[in-house]
């Protein structure tokens, strides 16, 4: 039986999702309590990494175990209550055979999380990026439009050490809202490069500081570099969902007031 499971967690203390050799990542511990339950090793298809410290709100993953032992609600309890608290199993049900967690994805939604205060919050360390300096609020969201379309964003993505391919990737819109202090720009695409938000969360916010002129972002993605070098914490950066329906969506931006339209 082959089981779709939505995982939400806190990355602080994780090396991220994908499997590591020291076995601290969050598909390692699904896998050791998989193999407490089942007496054997399953092997978990997470739909994509997420980096240390990265968290997640809405991972998709699958596996297969025995037909016919336990009834998917009775695998999620399982598992919840064998995983530590920062880990938990929103939902878990059959999947049909040609399901993939990876393969079959059609698109990701990442929300990057800004505190925009004086003083940060000490229950908001390692889950928000603290920017207390200076912040034009509709330059931040005027940024993020240059980024929606399909572009080639290798001036926007990490060298994992091997040898980048397509870069090209369609971003269907980038949503900038703020609540008091609070700032939150959700990246909803296609997939995304390593780093890639990231690298877009600190374009924009250095565009927002007048650090960097719009124009020099629109010639990254035209010529495709010189690569960005400014990268968000990951402490901010949440997985939201992962798609697996295609989708056309409108780059809807929201203002610093929660207005939202569409930019020109």
């Amino acid at each position: 039986m082959k089981l779709k499971v939505i995982v939400a967690y806190d990355g602080s203390a994780f090396s991220g999702w994908q499997s590591q050799a020291h076995g601290g990542a969050v598909q390692d511990r699904i896998e050791a309590v998989l193999e407490k339950i089942t007496g054997h090793r399953v092997v978990v298809h997470g739909s994509g990494r997420t980096d240390s410290g990265v968290h997640a709100l809405g991972q998709c993953a699958h596996f297969e175990v025995p037909e016919g032992s336990m009834a998917p609600a009775e695998w999620q309890r399982a598992l919840n209550a064998n995983l530590p608290a920062t880990v938990r199993i929103l939902s878990a049900r059959r999947a049909g055979e040609d399901f993939h967690a990876r393969f079959s994805a059609s698109g990701k939604v990442y929300r990057y999380l800004i505190c925009h205060a004086p003083v940060l919050p000490p229950h908001e360390a390692k889950r928000s990026w603290h920017v207390p300096h200076e912040m034009d609020l509709a330059r931040l969201g005027e940024a993020g439009t240059i980024f929606v379309g399909r572009h080639n964003f290798s001036a926007f993505t990490a060298n994992r050490g091997g040898v980048v391919g397509d870069a090209h990737r369609t971003i269907h819109e980038i949503a900038v809202s703020r609540r008091g202090t609070h700032l939150s720009l959700t990246f909803s695409g296609e997939g995304f490069l390593y780093k890639m938000v990231r690298m877009l969360v600190g374009a924009m916010v250095r565009a927002a500081q007048g650090r960097v002129d719009l124009e020099d972002l629109r010639g990254r993605l035209t010529n495709g570099g010189p690569r960005w070098n400014y990268v968000a914490p990951a402490d901010g950066l949440y997985l939201v969902r992962v798609r697996y329906e295609n989708v056309q969506r409108s780059a809807l931006v929201t203002d610093a007031n929660g207005v939202a339209s569409l930019p020109r």
